[in-house]
């Protein structure tokens, strides 16, 4: 039971400490600027970018194969479609010279929720691999948690910033951070309790999470990026983002 409570707190504390990290750049969005706001924005697309192709797929394709993986991406991606219709609501009103402000507004915050939702299914099969990890080897479970927690941080960001922009207070956006972290202490609870999981259901829920945070990347947070700005100034953030989550991916 003191292992199984062990691993449970490690991938809570891996899941809630990395996004909670990250969230907390939402203290420093004071009033920025349209240019900083796009580099930021699209600088954080390219580091989900990076995550998904560099770290996330190429799990889900090793733990299963090429075509569980990329099942689990049509599913991802298809399942935050469908939370697209949800918070967008079928039917839409003309909108008026006087509501575009506030509509912009409205996309932003819910690009933000969108990311939250897919960095909430990101985490929970990480915490399946804490969890199995644990029932291994102690310190390969200890280990697995903080390289863990480092891959979230960019992901806080990338949540955290487009809350921001939306006008969300910035302890709510940082407590939003902290519970998209909560899925990863779910799945080390079960993960430890199964032991030896499939490894086609963790690859199918890494290839889920993986299309769900592609989706969300191509659809909201690059055309908002250039929404804002409409020079180099956002490609740049997002050839940046891309090489700092390669290095991330790649450093630990």
């Amino acid at each position: 039971m003191n292992n199984l409570l062990f691993s449970v707190l490690a991938g809570t504390g891996a899941g809630i400490i990395g996004t909670g990290l990250g969230g907390a750049i939402a203290f420093f969005l004071n009033n920025p600027g349209k240019r900083f706001l796009s580099i930021l924005l699209s600088f954080s697309a390219g580091l989900m970018i990076a995550v998904v192709c560099f770290d996330l797929l190429p799990n889900a394709f090793a733990l299963g194969s090429l075509f569980y993986g990329l099942l689990g991406v049509v599913a991802g991606a298809l399942m935050i479609i469908l939370c697209q219709q949800l918070l967008t609501g079928a039917g839409r009103k003309k909108p008026d010279d006087r509501a575009v402000g506030a509509d912009i507004i409205k996309n932003y915050l819910r690009t933000g929720i969108l990311v939250g939702v897919g960095i909430a299914l990101h985490n929970f099969p990480e915490g399946l691999a804490i969890g199995s990890g644990f029932t291994a080897v102690e310190s390969y479970g200890l280990g697995l948690s903080l390289v863990i927690a480092l891959h979230d941080i960019p992901e806080g960001i990338a949540m955290a910033t487009p809350m921001r922009m939306g006008g969300m207070n910035k302890l709510l956006v940082f407590l939003s951070a902290l519970l998209a972290g909560v899925p990863t202490g779910i799945g080390a609870l079960i993960g430890y309790l199964l032991g030896e999981i499939s490894p086609l259901f963790i690859s199918l829920c890494l290839g889920f999470a993986g299309g769900a945070m592609l989706y969300i990347t191509c659809n909201e947070l690059i055309p908002e990026s250039n929404e804002l700005h409409r020079g180099r100034i956002s490609s740049i953030g997002l050839v940046l983002g891309v090489m700092a989550g390669i290095w991330i991916s790649s450093s630990i």
